[in-house]
């Protein structure tokens, strides 16, 4: 039996007095749609409201336009999680809830009234912040929703799904772990504030796109490039002045632990506690290629991760900073000694250790959505890739975050809870480490 995916997008509107019909024109927000939701009151024209539409793209009708999905429960709570209305998606899957005022809302689907024979995959969000603004134009949030028909997905079809998962995975963690191992190979810092630079691409990201208007792929090159150039002022302002006053190893990683905390806690304050999507990509209907299903957007996140990935590794074998970054790896001092100048090696570490690393925040920001918290919860993922590939060598980061990637996504198929899946990941590297303390790769080829 074949797996049948479905990629069931819920578009939130938030909108006062107008909102938009399935066909795209206009109507009034107090003006329901035939089949009216039936546990919703009729919507005052001009109060405002969510308007919110559940369609399956995967599913189209004899015009091409994705089909409805009714009798779904929405449920809005303000910021405090007081209930402030509720919905069900009507004939054209559609629900229209008043909210009492300006503010953030949390739109929660009810799954249990997910039609029957349907169910949620194991990565679905059923909720979503909304931002209400009354003198803008209509928010929206889309919820990356993905179902499939319980009793005829195959083993293998959800074996294929997962390990396709698993790849996309990786890549944006060995991004995210080159960077780290090209840093540390310069540095010899293991540093704990890596993770809020993945969240610093993503939140640039977002600013640029949502913010500014800009489209995602310009917004995120733009993140990339700030990122690198926040890697630079980040050594000079804060690492090389603790270098040459000869700081120790221990006391740096203290201190990056704590700048870790000063960067999320300017995240959070800045950027708030909601999670928000981007204007585009959020979700797309998987096409069918031979034995996997990939939409378009995630054949983009590993087409450009497995391309940066293998320029930096042949820019890092081949180009004279490689070598610079292995010769200070090995020596410093004798690499000082011998004319080189180790501060600029190692600020050119930052800068590209940062920009890989924002390139993943960026990746991770298009393939789900942006939450200040979204790379502190990568950060043990970054770090077990690296120390099970081998600390200090980028072809042991690439390995091991192929594998981190491959058993996360798989690991629920053989029992383990979704909620907690990463733990597979860890098992592993406690097992490998046990026989290999090094590392699978060690440091026998370390060029970086």
């Amino acid at each position: 039996m074949a797996l049948v995916a479905l990629a069931l997008p819920l578009t939130a509107y938030a909108s006062e007095g107008v909102s938009e019909t399935p066909g795209g024109s206009p109507s009034p927000s107090g003006s329901p749609s035939p089949g009216g939701s039936p546990s919703s009151a009729p919507v005052d024209p001009d109060a405002t409201a969510v308007n919110v539409v559940l369609r399956d793209e995967s599913n189209l009708d004899e015009e091409g336009d994705p089909t409805p999905v009714p009798g779904v429960t929405l449920r809005v709570s303000d910021e405090s999680d007081a209930a402030v209305g509720e919905g069900v998606t009507d004939a054209e899957g559609r629900a229209i809830i008043a909210v009492p005022a300006k503010g953030t809302y949390t739109v929660t689907l009810d799954e249990s009234t997910l039609p029957d024979g349907v169910q949620l995959d194991e990565d679905a969000r059923t909720e979503v912040t909304i931002a209400v603004r009354l003198d803008g134009p209509n928010n929206f949030g889309v919820f990356p929703i993905g179902v499939v028909a319980g009793d005829t997905a195959s083993f293998a079809d959800r074996l294929s799904t997962s390990l396709t998962s698993g790849v996309k995975f990786g890549l944006i963690i060995a991004l995210a772990a080159l960077g780290l191992s090209l840093i540390f190979g310069a540095t010899g810092l293991s540093n704990f504030s890596h993770g809020e630079l993945i969240t610093l691409g993503g939140i640039l990201t977002y600013v640029f796109n949502q913010g500014l208007g800009l489209s995602v792929i310009f917004a995120g090159v733009i993140a990339t490039v700030l990122a690198g150039v926040f890697g630079y002022g980040q050594d000079r302002l804060l690492w090389r002045p603790l270098r040459h006053r000869g700081t120790g190893i221990i006391a740096m990683m203290i201190v990056s632990i704590g700048f870790g905390l000063f960067l999320r806690s300017t995240y959070q304050y800045t950027f708030g506690g909601s999670t928000r999507s981007l204007s585009q990509y959020t979700t797309q209907a998987r096409k069918d290629y031979g034995l996997v299903s990939l939409s378009d957007k995630e054949i983009a996140i590993i087409s450009i991760a497995i391309v940066v990935i293998a320029v930096t590794c042949v820019a890092m074998m081949r180009s004279r900073l490689g070598k610079a970054m292995r010769a200070v790896s090995d020596n410093p001092a004798l690499s000082a000694s011998s004319g080189m100048r180790v501060d600029s090696v190692i600020n050119a570490a930052w800068v590209l250790g940062t920009a890989l690393t924002g390139l993943a925040g960026v990746l991770y920001a298009v393939d789900g959505q942006v939450n200040f918290q979204m790379g502190f919860k990568l950060l043990l993922l970054v770090f077990a890739a690296v120390t099970l590939g081998g600390f200090g060598t980028i072809w042991g980061a690439l390995v091991g975050a192929m594998v981190i990637g491959l058993v996360v996504e798989v690991g629920p198929l053989f029992g383990v809870p979704s909620s907690i899946k990463e733990v597979g990941a860890l098992v592993i590297l406690i097992l490998i480490l046990l026989i290999r303390p090094q590392g699978i790769l060690g440091r026998r080829e370390r060029i970086g």
